[in-house]
């Protein structure tokens, strides 16, 4: 079972992320920003995981450090039901997509590598959706990537609508980890890399 439980308290934020990776996109988000919850649920629908996240965060100040938090645990949470006897044997470990969002254009690519790296390219619009401040989409993904300890790449290449750029990225990042999670039953049992781990 790839599932994971993460709790994460600080004198900020009180983070709490379940997920399960061979889920249905399942989701019960509650992070004190609803542009955010809409992010998160969107991700778990178009990834295939389940997701449980709630965040009591310090959100008069504002979303920084909830975004952050919950892209620490999250990530976390992602390694860790990786790190189960056999839960990378088969897949596919790459996924990319390219994402139309209306007019927005989103590709993504990553690699489930046991490497943490980013590489971003985004010129949001607008300084802010409704209240939430569009700069924390780059520090939700680089904490993501830290603690999930994978290779993602996202760029924009177009868009006007920030609302759009955004979810095109959730969307796109989501389509990517459920290609590169998927098993392939030729290789079912082995993993992918000439170094025999991730």
């Amino acid at each position: 079972m790839r599932t994971a439980e993460v709790k994460r308290k600080t004198n900020e934020t009180d983070v709490f992320v379940k997920l399960d990776l061979d889920g249905v996109g399942a989701s019960k988000i509650n992070t004190g920003s609803g542009f955010f919850d809409h992010m998160l649920t969107l991700f778990s629908k178009h990834s295939g995981i389940d997701l449980e996240v709630s965040c009591k965060g310090d959100v008069e100040v504002d979303y920084h450090h909830s975004v952050e938090d919950v892209g620490i645990a999250l990530g976390k949470a992602f390694s860790d039901a990786l790190s189960a006897e056999d839960a990378m044997k088969g897949i596919r470990r790459y996924g990319n997509m390219l994402l139309p969002m209306d007019e927005a254009l989103v590709l993504s690519a990553l690699d489930i590598s046991g490497r943490a790296h980013l590489e971003y390219s985004a010129r949001i619009p607008s300084l802010k959706v409704g209240d939430f401040d569009t700069e924390l989409c780059e520090e939700f993904w680089r904490a993501f990537v830290r603690e999930a300890r994978i290779t993602l790449h996202i760029k924009q290449l177009a868009g006007t609508n920030s609302h759009h750029v955004i979810e095109g990225m959730f969307k796109s990042v989501a389509r990517s980890l459920l290609e590169a999670l998927s098993v392939d039953e030729r290789f079912k049992g082995t993993i992918p890399s000439t170094k025999g781990v991730l």
